[in-house]
């Protein structure tokens, strides 16, 4: 059992490069743009990493506490479809596809979350949950449920989509090596190596009839009739001899067949999407070779992130200010889809890339400070740098050549290894003068450049550039006497092109990334036309020798639209049609707040730019129209009480003014404040998270925060009513419900949304964990919790779980279940990678069904576990659509590119305001519920348009939707975030001990407000 459990950890270990999903989004920016589908999305993140949601499996340690709930006569009862190959002597090598659950119960294994093993695949693969749903020798997962049929209600219509099928015309075998070259050496030598002429002549076929991964692996139609051991000589390579008192330039090449001694054959595909064998590494291997020979060509010619390609003066290209600009490129990616067909989805990508151009200059737009001025720009009064100069180390790994009285050295390329905070006039050294032979001590580095060079700088006060590179001084014997690195002034270093910008963009250059990204269905498909050019499929060498053709003509697909419901208001209903979206001029809110507003107060925060002010009078006239327009739309507010009203100077203590006005609205109505309005002058982010953490954690109040540019406008009836939804949501009400008549009730049915939020890359922080609950039998209103989960944690962990959970349980039994607990629940999981899915099955909803039985061990509690994952490239584009040729809302595809197996669709459920919809790809994993197709669908599109705070149907299912708004919320209940800038610096990469467990959230009092089941949140 201990040399299992090292073999099942070291399996592990390894499988978390790999089981990420598909791209993994902390490591680069590939970003698309479809727009705010309705006014309450246009604050979030509304372009994307082009990566994964998913950094990698967590780690946990082995926990004795989760029950084995798999039972022997359910292990005897799985009746998987027989392949027709056996596995060998090693382990299982083909993992037949099980059939339909059906409404089977859920099989949960005993694994633990550290024993939880998945395939190690290629990532850049769109495999599908299937691909996933696998037995590791002596275990069983969890099952993942087939397709149990199609949709049939709604309007049948013809979608374009942004998929090619892929044909392999040939009945060629491939054989696949393994490929070692020297010692675990750095990318650009291995590609040095592998195009070396010595090495080309010893391959036959070589370069076309070879495909190479760039790292370990290679394929050809040639078998190699001998393991293949030779040294490459890169001195002869280079055509000069190795330099005097250096070893010889020589890296030692193994090319071998792989262990398993694989035969790649492409029909193996078709045979396992037919049902005819079963998944195995037969497939793996040949859709991974699929996956390396359509990359062959663009990735020589292109800069490749991930999936995606970019190329300055290829793609279109936009200035993004502080020494960055965005780049567009294509996205490329090949699977395996339903109709037993092989695609490749292609869509339009977008970057950023660092300028090309002196460091000055760079660090100049990067830091917007003056670089003419003293050093004391990057260092504070008592010398230590500051933020300027941690910005500057944002360069560090980038390549440059010098720079100096016009001439570059374009045969040698450095690299980056630090900024230091020493000055080229503060540096000093001693310096072998190789004329007379002798030192000359103590000179500085701008000495050394005018008396060596006759370069006189400009900028001797710049911090100095620090190489990868070291410089080696010998005595007449070869012995190494003395090693110093490379150092050069700032401002003779030209940074090189086509490197990638990996950092979290501000607010501004978000926003015109946005701009130029966001691009109509139109402008892109004109944009994926031009990533075809890029790609060039009919001119691709390797494609044509290989005998595999990519059809230029995107996929024709049958979809569904839904049919819209009918939305209840007061008094009122409203029919959406395929709008999608209505006004709320004239509506009252189907439930107003249920305890009249009578202590609250408005807090006027001003700034010390005289023009983000405004007067008190136009403040207070916006609180005389908001009052005016909650009690239109069914608010009820007191008229004996007026609001506390209070105007906080620039630079004032915050906390003090919040303490203040609660105080005053004390005193003012005998009662605690209901809720609290912030007028801001700006969107400061670390005002409004101090706001938010003092309200939510310290006093237990609702806040609404606005901004002055809306207060100040004059006809802005629409904007507070779109404040107003989420102030009555704040205060217990409700802005509208489908109607009851022909929709489902949920008394004696949960439903729970969750999501994992993360730093953005170059940013230490905690990964966020939430979790909501309905708490109304028409599944409106949901209560949430949050909790810190690790680094980069996905799963989420068993002890947060429990603390989210069990006091939401508890309430919803009280508010809901009459005393009882629901017999059906459906779980919505955000975020997860096909990699996961069995993963989540066998842990968080292993955790949900342990922590029920706790609460009630008599009880059976039915799941629905579905996974909405909105990362991904799929666009519609209908023959018929709305004004801006998106599709309409409740556009549904279940063919073509979906999973061969998986029970999936992707459905758009909302109007895209600006650029191309994204539809949300649903995966539902189990069904013991039992819901049928179509009443799934509808079900699921139908609440879209309950998001509380919109006037419109959304894009995410609003459980899910408001588990992403808490989780992102979270970072301002952070104990941490007390400690200024504690978020703001990333990690030492080379660091290899794990990060601490970061400490628990600040928990909201549980006081009269009753705000901890309440939507603090939205």
């Amino acid at each position: 059992m201990v040399g299992a459990d090292k073999k099942r950890r070291k399996a592990q270990r390894q499988q978390n490069q790999y089981s990420n999903s598909k791209e993994n989004d902390n490591s680069g920016n590939a970003y698309e743009y479809d727009g705010p589908s309705h006014p309450s999305e246009s604050s979030a993140a509304t372009f994307q990493v082009s990566s994964s949601r998913d950094p990698g499996p967590s780690d946990y340690s082995p926990s004795s506490s989760r029950p084995n709930l798999l039972s022997q006569p359910q292990i005897q009862n799985l009746s998987m479809r027989p392949s027709p190959r056996q596995p060998s002597a090693a382990g299982p090598q083909d993992l037949p596809y099980p059939p339909s659950a059906g409404d089977q119960p859920l099989r949960h294994s005993a694994l633990s979350h550290a024993e939880f093993e998945v395939p190690r695949l290629n990532t850049r693969v769109d495999w599908g949950g299937s691909a996933f749903n696998y037995q590791p020798e002596g275990v069983i997962p969890p099952t993942l449920m087939r397709r149990p049929g199609y949709g049939k209600l709604g309007e049948a219509v013809r979608l374009e989509l942004n998929a090619h099928y892929v044909t392999p015309t040939g009945n060629r075998v491939y054989h696949q090596y393994d490929v070692q070259i020297g010692n675990d050496e750095k990318r650009g030598l291995i590609k040095t190596v592998w195009t070396s002429a010595q090495l080309e002549k010893r391959l036959p076929g070589r370069p076309t009839e070879w495909i190479f991964d760039g790292n370990k692996m290679a394929w050809s139609t040639h078998k190699l009739q001998q393991e293949l051991d030779l040294i490459i000589d890169l001195d002869a390579e280079r055509g000069q001899p190795a330099l005097e008192g250096r070893k010889p330039d020589r890296v030692h090449v193994v090319v071998r067949p792989t262990k398993t001694g694989a035969k790649i054959d492409l029909n193996n595909i078709y045979e396992y999407m037919k049902g005819i064998c079963g998944w195995g590494n037969h497939v793996i291997d040949a859709i991974n070779f699929l996956d390396h020979l359509i990359r062959e060509k663009p990735s020589k010619e292109h800069t490749c992130i991930k999936r995606s390609y970019f190329n300055r003066g290829v793609g279109d290209e936009y200035p993004l200010d502080g020494g960055i600009h965005a780049i567009r490129g294509v996205y490329q990616s090949i699977r395996a889809a339903q109709g037993e067909r092989l695609v490749v989805n292609v869509d339009v990508s977008h970057t950023t890339f660092w300028n090309e151009g002196s460091f000055t200059e760079i660090i100049r737009q990067l830091t917007k400070k003056d670089i003419e001025g003293p050093q004391n720009t990057w260092r504070d009064e008592e010398g230590r740098t500051n933020a300027v100069f941690e910005k500057m180390k944002s360069l560090e790994a980038k390549s440059f050549q010098v720079e100096h009285q016009g001439q570059t050295t374009q045969d040698r390329v450095w690299k980056v290894a630090a900024i230091l905070p020493q000055s080229s006039q503060d540096y000093r050294f001693t310096h072998w003068n190789r004329e007379s032979d002798a030192p000359e001590p103590d000179i500085s580095i701008s000495q050394y450049f005018q008396r060596t060079y006759n370069v006189k700088l400009r900028y001797p006060h710049l911090p100095l550039v620090k190489t990868t590179k070291t410089i080696t001084r010998r005595d007449a014997s070869g012995k190494i006497i003395e090693t110093a690195p490379i150092l050069f002034p700032m401002e003779l270093c030209k940074l090189l092109p086509n490197q990638r910008y990996p950092y979290k963009l501000s607010d501004d250059q978000t926003a015109k990334m946005i701009k130029f990204a966001a691009k109509q269905p139109q402008g892109h498909l004109e944009g994926i036309d031009h990533g075809l050019h890029m790609l060039a499929w009919a001119n691709d060498s390797h494609l044509k020798q290989h005998k595999v053709a990519i059809s230029n003509e995107r996929i024709q697909t049958n979809a569904r639209i839904l049919p819209s419901p009918q939305l209840n208001f007061c008094k009122s209903i409203v029919k959406p049609g395929k709008n999608g979206w209505w006004d709320l001029k004239g509506k009252a809110f189907v439930a107003g707040n249920p305890k009249e507003l009578i202590s609250w107060g408005v807090m006027v925060i001003k700034s010390s730019n005289s023009a983000e002010n405004i007067p008190s009078s136009q403040a207070k006239d916006f609180v005389k129209s908001f009052v005016k327009i909650y009690r239109d739309h069914g608010g009820t507010v007191s008229r004996k009480y007026e609001p506390e009203y209070l105007e906080v100077e620039p630079r004032a203590n915050l906390v003090k003014a919040i303490a203040d006005i609660i105080t005053s609205v004390r005193k003012n109505t005998e009662e605690d404040p209901q809720i609290l309005i912030f007028i801001l002058p700006n969107k400061s982010s670390d005002v409004y998270l101090r706001i938010k953490k003092d309200c939510d954690c310290h006093w237990g109040v609702y806040s609404q925060c606005v901004q002055v540019k809306a207060v100040r406008k004059v006809n802005n009836d629409r904007y507070i009513s779109n404040v107003l939804m989420k102030v009555n949501a704040k205060l217990g009400g409700t802005t509208n419900r489908i109607d009851t008549k022909e929709s489902q009730q949920f008394f004696d049915t949960m439903i729970i949304g969750a999501d994992v939020s993360h730093s953005a890359p170059g940013v230490h922080a905690p990964s966020y964990a939430a979790m909501t609950v309905s708490m109304d039998s028409s599944a409106t209103r949901y209560a949430a919790g949050v909790q810190t989960n690790g680094f980069r944690d996905e799963i989420i962990k068993t002890q947060n779980l429990r603390t989210c959970l069990k006091p939401l349980f508890s309430r919803w039994q009280k508010a809901v279940g009459n005393g009882n607990l629901p017999n059906n629940v459906y779980y919505f999981r955000d975020g997860v990678s096909e990699s996961r899915f069995t993963e989540v099955l066998a842990t968080e909803v292993a955790d949900i069904k342990n922590l029920f039985q706790e609460l009630d061990h008599r009880k059976k509690i039915n799941f629905t576990v579905v996974v909405a994952e909105k990362r991904h490239h799929i666009r519609f584009f209908p023959q018929d659509g709305d004004k801006n040729g998106n599709p309409f809302p409740g556009t549904i595809v279940e063919r073509d590119v979906t999973d061969p197996f998986g029970n999936d669709f992707y459905l758009c459920s909302h109007t895209a305001i600006q650029g191309t919809a994204r539809p949300v790809h649903y995966t539902m994993l189990i069904n013991e519920i039992g819901v049928s197709v179509d009443r799934f669908q509808k079900m699921l599109y139908e609440q879209c348009y309950q998001y509380i705070r919109s006037a419109t149907a959304v894009s995410l299912h609003p459980a899910v939707y408001y588990a992403h708004l808490a989780s992102k919320r979270a970072r301002a209940h952070d104990m941490s975030f007390e400690q200024k800038g504690s978020h703001d610096k990333a990690p030492n990469p080379k660091s290899k001990s794990p990060p601490e467990e970061p400490a628990s959230l600040r928990a909201m009092p549980d006081n009269q407000n009753g705000m901890r089941y309440g939507m603090w949140y939205i």
